[in-house]
């Protein structure tokens, strides 16, 4: 990878995530204040959520600069573990706050419901989807190969999914309102508070899987995977080696490739090994992902297994 592009990234990645900081506020704001003055529990759950998203974003801010900075004395490795570990905490967060919020509709619901405009309930669905899907679709464009970034992204469909919820449901209780089933109205906040918790349950549930999965140093996607072993045929087949053992995993940003070879005695030496790795670092350039390549040629099978 070219010594400027992952700093081009870090910039990318860290201007959008400040973006959706920014929208995060305006959109909690004017959810908190809108749901308050509607008396809307839904309402105020997207507020709560946006007041949410706006810490998670300064965590994956702060978490995208000190994945960045390299390797130090405490953490020779880097600590691009954290990048997993932000996504693992949005899920847990964003699983608590679905959790209290369908607790809390069921007892608004046993309690008889609330009165809520419907009106209201459809108008905010709408300002709140657009924006929504503006910040997500922002998001996408900008950081496709951001862990971070597409976490973030996944947020921002999420309140896309819950404002259509609060808008056809608004428009559904408008609808009950002229008919013999306007009792029911009462209901409305609370059932799209449940419906919406139903619709995002499987977002942080992914997000804890990827975070727990990249933690425990699994292999990368699939693509990736197939990447890498394509390079490491060609350079294997130019250099006339044998079949190697070939590790992959990826934590954050950092691509981690093992290679190991096991060759006759007496024909391989360390300026050997260097251009097996130099070769294997261009042909990973490409590459989303900084790579940390470890390239071993021994005569011992036991020393790569």
């Amino acid at each position: 990878m070219a010594d400027g592009e992952p700093t081009r990234s870090l910039q990318h990645e860290q201007r959008a995530l400040r973006v959706s900081m920014a929208v995060s506020v305006a959109l909690a704001v004017v959810a908190l204040v809108w749901g308050l003055a509607a008396g809307s529990q839904v309402i105020l759950l997207d507020g709560v959520y946006g007041i949410l998203g706006l810490g998670l974003s300064w965590l994956s801010l702060r978490a995208s600069g000190l994945a960045a900075g390299g390797p130090t004395p405490r953490f020779p490795f880097g600590r691009e573990s954290l990048v997993p570990l932000v996504v693992g905490v949005q899920g847990l967060a964003l699983l608590g706050t679905l959790i209290y919020a369908a607790v809390e509709a069921v007892r608004v619901i046993l309690d008889g419901g609330s009165d809520v405009a419907a009106g209201g309930l459809a108008a905010y669905g709408a300002v709140s989807g657009l924006a929504c899907l503006a910040a997500y679709g922002y998001l996408v464009r900008r950081g496709p190969r951001s862990d971070l970034i597409r976490a973030e992204a996944a947020v921002w469909l999420a309140g896309a999914v819950t404002s259509l919820v609060i808008t056809v449901g608004g428009v559904v209780a408008l609808l009950l309102g002229t008919t013999a089933w306007r009792g029911a109205q009462a209901y409305a906040d609370s059932v799209l508070v449940l419906l919406s918790c139903v619709m995002l349950a499987r977002l942080p549930v992914r997000m804890l899987r990827q975070a727990a999965s990249e933690l425990l140093e699994s292999a990368p996607e699939p693509a990736v995977q197939q990447l890498v072993r394509d390079v490491v045929e060609r350079v294997r087949a130019a250099e006339d080696l044998p079949e190697p053992v070939l590790r992959t995993s990826k934590v954050g940003h950092k691509l981690y490739v093992e290679v190991g070879f096991v060759v006759p005695p007496g024909r391989w030496d360390v300026a050997d090994e260097d251009r097996v790795r130099r070769t294997l670092r261009d042909g990973l350039a490409a590459l989303p992902y900084t790579p940390w390549i470890v390239v071993e040629l021994t005569t011992d099978p036991e020393l790569v297994l």
